[in-house]
């Protein structure tokens, strides 16, 4: 028998308290990976975004709308391939309120080939193009509205006033992270022709491919050349850019949820140093004995270490195989299909399990340092004649 492996009987001694312990860990492991799921589902939208694409919006704000012969003007510009563009619309299905999801009015004949991660069937996409009404939804939008392909479906927006009448021509399917599959679009020409004059020929923004994706800062800044000197100046950045962008409100949340994070790997150390504190104290003189007998302070100090990095590891085990049926089969579905337009993609990642269980090692090992120095301190007359 090795010496860690006398530690890790010890741990039968008194199962009641190990197996509370390490649900504590557990539970403080739970908490960690939703905190750190909710940060990195956050940043994938920029961190999955397509490398070729450049997004050119009004230098003001987001808000702000472009003057639409801009389209043909950054089509013209080197390294350009492919140019959509799009508005927000702001709509809502007045049978449901309250309930948000993103509504874009779109170029119908390029914005699937720029974004051509969001797959359409072919057949319901070439209907899509030639319904002036026509509409293609999110797989998620669609199944939580109990939408499907030839329904007809109201439309309201605080931006476009009135009752827009919209066929559902298609469903697509997100095959990135970045991508919500919560959003609705349809025609902007639908729109364009419905507004008064001196509201028409103007575009949110502009989303152009580039056939250099190294080089996407420099065709971004080439692309703001054009139009500074016009009315309407430009800001063109590269989608990774443009997502972090819409980030950067969020980023003292962001922040917190970091702090937090942290706070609560400080409860999973303070939980496994008083358990580990208590064995040792309860054995104090089991270990002035093995001291009598010849065994050494370094060996009393590995036995608690390693009881200690036991319990940390067991805790951050069943932490993860509670995390994972939570986060991936319960509350991720439940937020990708209410928040998607927020998390698009909400799953609990390998690499913060793995950080998890590795944290609640590392945290089981120095939750025993000082517990395990003392033990190494006593003297064995002192330890022997004490009694826990």
């Amino acid at each position: 028998m090795t010496l860690p492996g006398l530690a890790l009987r010890n741990l039968s001694r008194n199962r009641f308290r190990v197996i509370l312990t390490a649900f504590g860990v557990a539970i403080a492991v739970v908490a960690f990976l939703l905190l750190r799921t909710v940060v990195s589902s956050w940043e994938d939208s920029a961190q999955w975004a397509a490398k070729d694409r450049v997004v050119t919006r009004h230098k003001v704000t987001f808000v702000m709308e472009l003057p639409k012969r801009y389209v043909q003007t950054v089509r013209d510009a080197p390294h350009v391939k492919q140019v959509t563009w799009a508005n927000w619309f702001g709509a809502k299905d007045p049978k449901m309120d309250r309930e948000f999801f993103a509504t874009l009015a779109v170029d119908a004949p390029t914005y699937f080939t720029v974004y051509d991660e969001m797959k359409v069937p072919p057949d319901q996409l070439e209907t899509f193009k030639h319904d002036r009404q026509g509409t293609i939804v999110g797989q998620v939008l669609a199944r939580r509205h109990g939408w499907k392909v030839g329904d007809k479906i109201v439309l309201q927006s605080g931006i476009y006033p009135g009752d827009w009448q919209l066929n559902v021509d298609g469903i697509y399917e997100a095959t990135a992270k970045s991508v919500d599959q919560s959003t609705l679009l349809f025609h902007w020409d639908y729109v364009n022709d419905s507004l008064p004059v001196e509201r028409r020929d103007n575009v949110g923004w502009i989303v152009s491919r580039v056939d250099a994706p190294n080089q996407v800062a420099d065709i971004g800044t080439s692309l703001d050349k054009l139009f500074e000197d016009g009315d309407t100046p430009t800001l063109s950045m590269d989608e990774a850019s443009f997502n972090k962008s819409f980030l950067a409100m969020f980023s003292a949340v962001l922040t917190a949820m970091n702090y937090i994070s942290l706070v609560i790997l400080v409860i999973m150390m303070l939980i496994l140093g008083n358990t580990i504190a208590m064995g040792v104290r309860e054995r104090t003189n089991e270990y002035g004995v093995l001291r009598a007998i010849g065994f050494r302070p370094g060996h009393v100090a590995l036995w608690i270490v390693v009881e200690s990095l036991a319990t940390g590891v067991l805790g951050g085990a069943l932490g993860v195989a509670l995390a994972w049926p939570f986060i991936n089969l319960g509350l991720g579905r439940f937020i990708e299909e209410n928040l998607s337009s927020i998390f698009p993609y909400f799953r609990l990642e390998v690499r913060n399990a793995v950080l998890a269980i590795f944290a609640a090692s590392v945290l089981g090992g120095l939750a025993s340092a000082l517990p395990a120095w003392r033990a190494s301190k006593l003297q064995i007359v002192d330890a022997v004649r004490r009694v826990a």
